[in-house]
């Protein structure tokens, strides 16, 4: 009987962290289909703000959960150039989290993709070492789209992190301020089996990017596979 118990026990977590991996690998795939269908928009991202970008934060399919906008949150990814000064092509993802009242208010009860470009390497290092509150912590900002680009150079040359959201097939840029973003190292565990941080993932490089994720990264290192930041 104690035998038949511990074999229950083990197939149990084993299943259970079976179901945790795809997940995650769920939500890398999702990431995936998202950057493809707004990067495929002619007035989305524009082409110079992703090329300057350090990191990229993708969360798909944000809800507005019914405690209230307190409680709202997303599950997402960051993959950010890899090389010393953000020089060389993109990292293997991390997971990562987006929390706050200031979600709530943008959802308005439907589901949200945000995408944030972090576009320099003070808001790259700020992102990836703590919980960090946007406005507060690292400068953030709706970022333009398409046409709009041309008139707001001072917006992104203040800017650490330039976010936009996607609804109901309408693109924007938005403001995330006072949501906080943080690395999300329980998913992190699960998708690639042990403890890591999303600085050790995408900035040290102790993983090597998981299938699931590749359709992504080949997507980036296509589409932005130069840092075009001024001396870089």
């Amino acid at each position: 009987m104690k035998r038949v118990l511990t074999i229950a026990a083990v197939l149990l977590i084993a299943s259970t962290s079976s179901f945790a991996g795809k997940k995650e690998e769920s939500r890398l795939q999702e990431s995936a289909e998202v950057m493809k269908e707004i990067l495929g928009i002619p007035e989305g991202i524009p082409k110079e703000y992703l090329n300057k970008a350090e990191c990229l934060v993708i969360f798909p399919s944000v809800k507005k959960l019914a405690i209230g906008i307190g409680g709202s949150y997303g599950r997402g990814v960051i993959t950010c150039r890899t090389g010393k000064t953000f020089t060389g092509s993109w990292s293997a993802p991390a997971m990562f989290a987006l929390e706050g009242a200031n979600i709530g208010l943008q959802l308005g009860g439907q589901a949200t993709d945000f995408v944030l470009l972090v576009v320099n390497d003070k808001g790259a290092n700020s992102v990836l070492s703590s919980k960090v509150k946007l406005g507060a912590d690292a400068a953030a900002a709706a970022g333009p789209k398409g046409r709009d680009s041309a008139a707001a150079t001072d917006i992104v040359m203040r800017a650490e992190i330039l976010s936009y959201s996607r609804s109901r097939g309408l693109f924007a840029g938005v403001s995330l301020e006072g949501s906080t973003l943080r690395s999300d190292n329980g998913a992190n565990k699960n998708l690639y089996g042990r403890e890591l941080s999303a600085k050790e993932i995408v900035r040290e490089g102790k993983v090597g990017t998981p299938g699931a994720a590749r359709e992504l990264i080949s997507l980036l290192n296509s589409k932005s596979p130069r840092n075009g930041s001024q001396g870089k």
